[in-house]
């Protein structure tokens, strides 16, 4: 009896064993078919967040300046069409497209290249608007071009909108109708479409840009933080504004606005390198005739200068004369340059 008791005893002893190594082996087989799905998901977000990394990198890269064609036998007015088309399709068709209204990341997380591209798209809208009011046409009663009356409200449209309608569609349709302006001024057998040379309407633009120019040095120069002494009357004794302004205000930009304000001045000049290359081409014989040529090339010459690649990861905001760099100062030095050279270049065209 006691011998079958022991036998017993160790029987139920070993199928008790047995019992537990099957019972942990499902409970590790059910850990690791809960785990596995857990796994596959971290593993795609890591790869999507890379993706977007990569993806945020190769968007963020400013497009080259584009040398246009440099002769000078072609009807006046297709260099500077070209031109403002050339910047258009840039600004559309660069990788990453238009990424200013976009919603969905990596280009909802960009901020500096929606600054770039509010930067040109500013410029194009001047430049539309100098072709459409003073390039095409002759006297202040002459009638408006039909293809740039319905561009240039195109160019103004909600830079932001992503649907109903789409910023791009609105801004390519105002590209279709520039294209049509340039068909009809290179067929000599459609004369109802004029792109004229003269001194004065080469002024009313430049006097746009001068004004978006000072704009941004105020901006630029802003970055550190300035004292300015209230100058909006002087000149002129009988002068009166709407409100009273103190005589002497403090201006800083904000920390965090710092890069879309630089990278705003570098979508400007990055595009009137272009627009004046090409004005270059087309008012060759204005230019030449005032001896004002050498300032338009010292003009772009400034302005190429804001273009050089950036070898900081951030926009520096160091003091003027500080340990670290500031690019704010160092951006509105080229740009106040340019804008003075261009004052100068307004003037001497005013002469007779």
């Amino acid at each position: 009896m006691a011998i079958q008791d022991w036998t017993d005893r160790i029987s139920s002893r070993i199928s008790g064993i047995r019992g537990q190594g099957r019972s942990t082996s499902y409970r590790s087989a059910d850990n690791s078919q809960r785990s596995g799905p857990g796994r596959w998901i971290v593993r795609i977000i890591l790869v999507a967040t890379l993706l977007c990394l990569v993806l945020a990198w190769f968007w963020s890269r400013e497009p080259e300046v584009k040398t246009p064609d440099g002769a000078t036998n072609v009807v006046p007015g297709v260099t500077t069409v070209t031109a403002l088309i050339t910047v258009v399709d840039t600004l559309l068709d660069k990788p990453g497209g238009y990424l200013s209204n976009d919603i969905m990341p990596p280009g909802l997380l960009l901020d500096n290249i929606p600054s770039w591209e509010y930067g040109v798209i500013i410029q194009v809208r001047d430049l539309a608007k100098a072709l459409r009011e003073s390039f095409a046409r002759s006297q202040s009663q002459s009638t408006e071009d039909q293809d740039l009356a319905l561009a240039e409200p195109r160019f103004n449209f909600d830079h932001e909108s992503w649907v109903l309608p789409a910023t791009e569609a609105e801004y390519r349709e105002g590209r279709n109708y520039l294209e049509g302006y340039l068909q009809r001024l290179v067929d000599e057998d459609q004369y109802n479409a004029q792109f004229y040379t003269r001194a004065d309407n080469l002024r009313y633009w430049l006097s746009t840009v001068e004004a978006r120019l000072g704009s941004l040095s105020q901006r630029l120069g802003a970055s550190v933080g300035q004292r300015r002494i209230n100058i909006d009357l002087a000149g002129d004794s009988a002068a009166k504004q709407a409100t009273p302004a103190p005589s002497e205000t403090y201006r800083q930009t904000p920390w965090l606005e710092l890069d879309d304000v630089f990278y705003e001045a570098r979508g400007t000049t990055w595009a009137l390198i272009h627009f004046l290359k090409a004005i270059e081409v087309d008012f060759a014989d204005v230019l030449e005739k005032k001896n004002a040529r050498i300032s338009v090339q010292q003009i772009i010459r400034e302005l190429e200068a804001t273009q050089a690649p950036l070898k900081s990861p951030i926009i520096l905001n160091g003091s003027g004369y500080g340990l670290l760099a500031n690019h704010s100062l160092t951006m509105v030095s080229y740009i106040s340059r340019a804008n003075a050279a261009m004052i100068d270049l307004r003037e001497l065209l005013s002469q007779g």
